[in-house]
């Protein structure tokens, strides 16, 4: 085994837990490690520190065990996989009369796993590797899947090629690891606090339903009753199912992909709603937000896509998000509310002419204690800066009826002073 020791001084992270180890950190590499070995990371002095997965880039090693046990032993996933699920039973997610039996069983570095995401949707598990050395070990997690759930694992799904590094010469193709005899389907109805929908993780975005949403879609269904609900880039429509089913006078769901419209149809029947209840636009949602009047919604949910791939993008990205969010403002009703659940806080705005803003924040953001996180402070910086520009052009908009220009580089110089960006 390569054996990594670092510079002296640079072990106290790692004494206290970080999953990371830096290349600036290392002194020296003993062997000739290939990306996705387990190596072995030692203090200046010769002491353990770590094992873990060996990768090319300003992260050089992902943390697997600080204790050392034996982790090339298949008994090390079972292990691990069963602490998560564990985990998941201790907040009652695993049980067989749950109202929820979707959930996401690996989260990264929040269950000890860097790189590993699977996620569970009544007995098929979705694997998402975003490191080689997960993706090299998706045989063993597979395994170790089967150990764990026993006779009740239908199926095992590799759905690595959009999160797994592509330019480290994988065979990146999306399959089955493993299938339980009689089970041939690619999508699958799951419950979600007692509410009904169809998952197709083959063809679906991320893993084929957006679990890190739940307790948003929680959220939003408390705000919902007897309002008129504007659901954009709804995908397969989960906020307007919640919004129906807490008793929305009316959601209007929108979203540019075909196919995920024809998933909102098929939710809205799974769930028994009213045809005259629901309205779908396969539409684009700047353009469907210029086509409609102002003040007609009383709850607009904003959930868009990531405008920034690399931080590149950042710049233009966070002036979309202004954008985007400024338009969303204008069209809804006095008293009424603008969920902003795009960005790093959950937050809602309230009010109406000649009152104040009533704030509604979640922090830290609303995903659910099954998505473990393993957080900085760097992360809550980037929240406060996202809400403290929104606020402002919340405030400017609703009270001055403007969308200037000025107000737009106003808010955008916030962000960019907040976040040091240059």
């Amino acid at each position: 085994m390569t054996k990594i020791y670092l510079k002296k001084g640079r072990e106290e992270s790692l004494r206290r837990f970080h999953p990371w180890v830096f290349s600036g950190a290392i002194a020296q590499i003993v062997g000739e490690p290939a990306e996705g070995d387990i190596v072995g990371v030692f203090a200046q002095d010769g002491s353990f520190l770590a094992y873990g997965h060996y990768q090319i880039g300003s992260i050089a090693v992902r943390v697997l065990s600080f204790s050392g046990e034996d982790v090339f032993d298949p008994g090390f996933w079972v292990n691990m996989i069963s602490r998560a699920k564990n985990v998941r039973t201790s907040v009652g997610l695993t049980s067989v009369d749950s109202r929820t039996n979707c959930y996401r069983l690996v989260h990264g570095e929040g269950d000890g796993l860097p790189g590993l995401i699977i996620d569970y949707y009544d007995g098929v598990c979705v694997i998402q590797a975003h490191s080689v050395g997960m993706f090299r070990s998706k045989s063993a997690i597979c395994e170790a899947l089967k150990t764990v759930y026993g006779d009740s694992l239908k199926a095992v799904y590799d759905k690595s090629s959009g999160t797994a590094p592509f330019k480290a010469g994988l065979n990146l193709i999306d399959g089955y690891l493993y299938k339980a005899e009689g089970f041939s389907d690619d999508e699958q109805i799951v419950l979600e606090n007692g509410n009904r929908f169809l998952v197709n993780w083959t063809e679906g975005q991320k893993t084929g339903f957006f679990l890190d949403q739940r307790e948003n879609r929680n959220l939003v269904g408390r705000y919902s009753r007897g309002r008129n609900v504007l659901n954009l880039f709804c995908y397969t429509g989960g906020f307007s199912v919640y919004s129906l089913a807490s008793g929305a006078a009316h959601v209007d769901s929108v979203d540019s992909s075909g196919k995920a419209m024809a998933m909102v149809s098929r939710n809205m029947e799974l769930n028994g709603f009213e045809a005259s209840s629901h309205t779908e636009y396969t539409a684009d949602a700047i353009e469907f937000l210029r086509s409609v009047p102002e003040d007609k919604y009383d709850l607009i949910i904003v959930d868009p896509p990531a405008f920034a791939k690399h931080r590149g993008a950042l710049n233009n990205a966070l002036r979309a998000y202004q954008r985007l969010n400024a338009a969303a403002i204008s069209k809804v009703s006095p008293g009424g509310l603008d969920n902003g659940v795009a960005f790093w806080d959950t937050f809602a705005m309230m009010g109406g002419e000649g009152s104040m803003v009533q704030w509604v924040k979640h922090d830290p953001p609303l995903a659910g204690p099954d998505h473990i996180h393993f957080t900085t402070r760097g992360s809550q910086e980037v929240g406060s800066a996202l809400s403290r520009s929104f606020l402002m052009l919340y405030d400017f908009y609703r009270f001055r009826k403007t969308h200037s220009e000025d107000l737009i580089d106003d808010c955008f110089e916030t962000l960019r002073d907040s976040l040091d960006l240059t």
